[in-house]
Parts: structure tokens; sequence; C-alpha cells
């Protein structure tokens, strides 16, 4: 789903901008910041690029077969009108 290693990141990069006089609060908060957006971001519906990549190839490959199966019905009724 999402990657661990970049929330990781983004939480640090926010408690790396707390000034120093609350960096002693901050320790805390990166965790508390990275749970929170691991929550957030959990209620939206999103997908992993690798998902989104594997689910473009099922659709291509579905299309390839429903064109060429297209081909073959419009082969298979060529001959049959042909006749009425």
């Amino acid at each position: 789903m999402l990657d661990p290693k970049k929330l990781e990141e983004i939480a640090k990069q926010i408690s790396e901008a707390v000034p120093p006089g609350v960096k002693s609060m901050a320790e805390g908060a990166e965790a508390k910041v990275k749970q929170i957006l691991q929550s957030q971001l959990s209620r939206l519906d999103f997908v992993s690029r690798e998902e989104f990549d594997v689910q473009s190839q099922v659709l291509i490959r579905t299309r390839e077969k429903l064109e060429a199966l297209e081909a073959r019905l419009a082969q298979l009724e060529a001959p049959s009108e042909s006749k009425e």
C-alpha cells in the first residue's frame, strides 16, 4: 500500500522543521505525526504504483483478447450474413 519509508521521511522532515526550543517535545511528535499521517492516508482510496501497473497490464491484455474475440466473431458472422 503506502511506503512506510516515505511516511518516516515526511515525519522526520516535519520534526526537523520544529524550532530548537521545542525540540524536546518534537521527539515524541515524530512518532505521533507518523501515526496521524498513516491513519489519514489509510482512509483515502489509494493503490500502490505496483498495483496500478499490474492492473494496467491486465487491462491491456483484456483489451487485446476482446479485440481478438470481436474479430473472430465478425469472421464467423460474415459467411452467415451472405447466406441470408
